[in-house]
C-alpha cells in the first residue's frame, strides 16, 4: 500500500487549502484515513480523520471550526480542506491509513499503519 498526498504549496492568510490523499494497492473501503501535520520543532499533530465505510468524522478541537475531511469514492481519495489559512497552519502534512484501527486510537500517529510522504504548506501573512 502506498499513500500519496499532495496539494501542499504557497497560501495567502485567509484563503484555502485542499489537500488529497490517494492510495493505491489497496482501496480505502474499510480504512479509517488521518491527517496530520508537523511544523519545525513540534511534535506530530492530529488534524482530522474519517472511517471509510461509515463517514464517520473526528477532528482536532482547535481546527474544527475551519476544517473539513471528506472522501471521494471514485478516485479512492481522502480531501482535506482548511479554510481561513493563519500563518500558524504552516506546517508538513501527513496523510495515514490503517484498517484495523480501533476508535480510541484514531487521534493517535503511532497507531496507523501505513504514511505518505508529506506535502508542505507555507501559509503567508
Amino acid at each position: 500500500v502506498q499513500l500519496q498526498a499532495s496539494g501542499g504549496g504557497l497560501v495567502q492568510a485567509g484563503g484555502s487549502l485542499r489537500l488529497s490523499c490517494a492510495a493505491s494497492g489497496r482501496a480505502f473501503s474499510e480504512a479509517t484515513v488521518a491527517w496530520f501535520r508537523q511544523a519545525p520543532g513540534n511534535e506530530r499533530e492530529f488534524v482530522a480523520a474519517i472511517r471509510w465505510s461509515s463517514r464517520t468524522t473526528w477532528y482536532a478541537d482547535s481546527l474544527k471550526p475551519r476544517v473539513t475531511i471528506s472522501r471521494d469514492n471514485a478516485k479512492n481519495t481522502v480531501i482535506l480542506q482548511i479554510n481561513s489559512v493563519k500563518p500558524e497552519d504552516t506546517a508538513v502534512y501527513y496523510c495515514a491509513a490503517d484498517w484495523s484501527l480501533i476508535v480510541s486510537s484514531v487521534r493517535n500517529a503511532p497507531d496507523y499503519d501505513y504514511w505518505g510522504q508529506g506535502t508542505q504548506v507555507t501559509v503567508s501573512s
